[in-house]
């Protein structure tokens, strides 16, 4: 059960890193060091309400991805993670349970793609993490939750993402998703989370279990895509997945050749997050 000492650590830890170091604006007069808590509940993707609560001790038992979310928005080490799931009377996930930890030093790269969009997926292809960019790009996904944070879930039951897809690009991809979450289960067959997924996937898409007991296969490869934007139009970028050794992590980076007018557009677009974020 959480208790005063998990939000001292939190609250201590928060005070520790500053905007900058969490790629975020400075803005105004600041009465406290390090993060403000509404700035915590943006990089974590929890109210502040609840970060309130746990700060304070009235909040108790925070689930494993809370506590998750917490320790990626916190820039924590290691150690200092496995502490804050102790201090939430949680076990720290083992090497059996699908790694969603993002070190510090991936952390800074990802700091210096401001102005490309990214996201962090862990090997089950759950959403960890993006940046205003690529929320501007893609659509907020802040109010996502559970499995809607899923990109198999929602490829496969809510397919209204703004890519455009062919009836052939739509398979390839489905086929590597798949074959992605295949491999994941074989990997880490105790993670309770991903069971959970393949069981609700095959009962709730039919297309999915087609797909999933036919034993198909695929994989992912660098691809162009067109996405059309509400504000800007369509816009066609190059889109790469650079996995992080050792930890199964899954960086997805949209770009545009230098000089076309895809790339202008996604400048506009990617300014268009930046300013949402300042605001």
């Amino acid at each position: 059960m959480a208790t005063t000492e998990f939000g001292q650590a939190v609250r201590r830890w928060r005070e520790r890193v500053s905007p900058e170091t969490a790629g975020l604006p400075v803005g105004g007069q600041r009465r406290t060091p390090g993060l403000r808590r509404e700035e915590v509940s943006q990089l974590a993707g929890i109210s502040v309400d609840y970060i309130t609560r746990l700060e304070q001790g009235r909040a108790t038992s925070p689930s494993p991805q809370v506590v998750e979310a917490l320790a990626r928005a916190l820039r924590l080490s290691g150690p200092e993670r496995a502490h804050l799931y102790q201090l939430g009377g949680l076990q720290p996930p083992g090497p059996d349970s699908v790694p969603a930890h993002l070190t510090p030093s991936v952390q800074r790269v990802l700091d210096r793609l401001t102005h490309t969009p990214v996201a962090v997926f862990d090997a089950a292809w759950t959403l960890l993490l993006t940046n205003p960019s690529y929320a501007a790009l893609m659509g907020d996904p802040s109010g996502w939750h559970g499995h809607q944070r899923n990109a198999v879930w929602r490829n496969f039951l809510t397919p209204s993402d703004r890519v455009r897809h062919t009836p052939r690009s739509r398979h390839a991809l489905q086929s590597a998703l798949i074959a992605d979450l295949r491999t994941a289960t074989a990997r880490y067959p105790a993670d309770q989370r991903l069971g959970r997924l393949v069981a609700e996937l095959l009962i709730q898409s039919d297309r999915f279990a087609e797909l999933w007991n036919t034993g198909i296969a695929g994989h992912h490869e660098a691809a162009r895509k067109t996405i059309d934007h509400p504000h800007v139009g369509a816009v066609t970028l190059d889109c790469d997945i650079l996995t992080v050794a050792g930890s199964d992590l899954r960086i997805m980076v949209y770009t545009a050749e230098p000089g076309t007018e895809d790339a202008e557009r996604l400048a506009l677009i990617t300014t268009l997050g930046i300013q949402t974020l300042v605001n």
